[in-house]
């Protein structure tokens, strides 16, 4: 497999189209090598159109122009879908990279069949910032890919993502902390925004600030490994105006309350 093969989308939605849209914007692969299939057709004409890429009719049709194969349907319709597909992806040297949440290896071998055996696949839990390069990809430590099909992986999306692994077990958890937590650091997000308004700051202004803060904390920690509360501390001065802020945080169980958030998920 080499820089000028073919991403396949069986499903292109937000989740698709933004590593799509990634990959391109990344020079990861040209909107060329992107070929996709959808339920809706002007849609999917209209959403491949913007990025370069080729709209095909049906997942047989991907699975024919592909190399690499991203399955980025609605987990209960991946049963319905790939399984015709089995024969076809059986025995080449295509591999498949699954998007849906609750479809670790082990499931879809079971789904397979003793076809599994000869299929290629990787199971995966994407973040939408992988559409301007700052994702997380979180990655099933159990897969089928050969050596090059790894690199080939971590080549393509590697370079929009994080790649973290971790075994089945614990994709669900890996899953709400990478894959719905931003939606509540968005919350977060547009609580500074307000916050900001409330003093007199233009609403763009603060949420550019508030944006970037977030955007450099994370980058801080992913370059020291430096742990949070330190962090937390070094910014908190002897009876200084940040601490007051956290001591306000502490008594509205700020932490407590994004325990409870992704309790909520993990148990729902």
């Amino acid at each position: 497999m080499t820089d000028a093969c073919t991403v396949g989308f069986i499903g292109f939605g937000n989740m698709g189209q933004a590593i799509a849209r990634g990959l391109v914007e990344a020079g990861t692969l040209d909107g060329s090598q992107i070929v996709a299939c959808a339920a809706h057709w002007d849609k999917l004409v209209a959403s491949t159109g913007a990025i370069g890429a080729k709209a095909l009719h049906d997942a047989k049709e991907v699975v024919d122009a592909a190399d690499v194969i991203v399955v980025a349907i609605k987990p209960y319709q991946i049963e319905t879908v790939i399984k015709p597909l089995v024969a076809d992806l059986a025995g080449s040297d295509k591999f498949v990279v699954s998007i849906a949440a609750g479809w670790t290896l082990d499931r879809f071998e079971t789904m397979m069949g003793e076809m599994s055996a000869l299929i290629h696949l990787q199971c995966t839990i994407p973040n939408t910032p992988m559409a301007v390069g700052k994702g997380v990809l979180v990655t099933e430590t159990d897969n089928t890919l050969t050596d090059a099909q790894r690199d080939e992986f971590e080549r393509i999306f590697g370079s929009i993502a994080l790649i973290e692994r971790v075994d089945g077990a614990h994709m669900d958890i890996a899953m709400c902390i990478a894959g719905c937590a931003p939606a509540f650091t968005d919350m977060y997000l547009e609580a500074l925004g307000d916050a900001g308004v409330k003093y007199g700051l233009q609403r763009a202004t603060a949420y550019r600030l508030a944006a970037k803060m977030i955007e450099g904390v994370g980058a801080l920690y992913l370059a020291t490994g430096t742990h949070p509360g330190a962090m937390k501390d070094a910014v908190c001065s002897p009876g200084g105006t940040t601490i007051k802020g956290v001591a306000s945080l502490e008594e509205s169980a700020f932490r407590g309350a994004v325990v409870r958030a992704v309790d909520a998920i993990e148990q729902g």
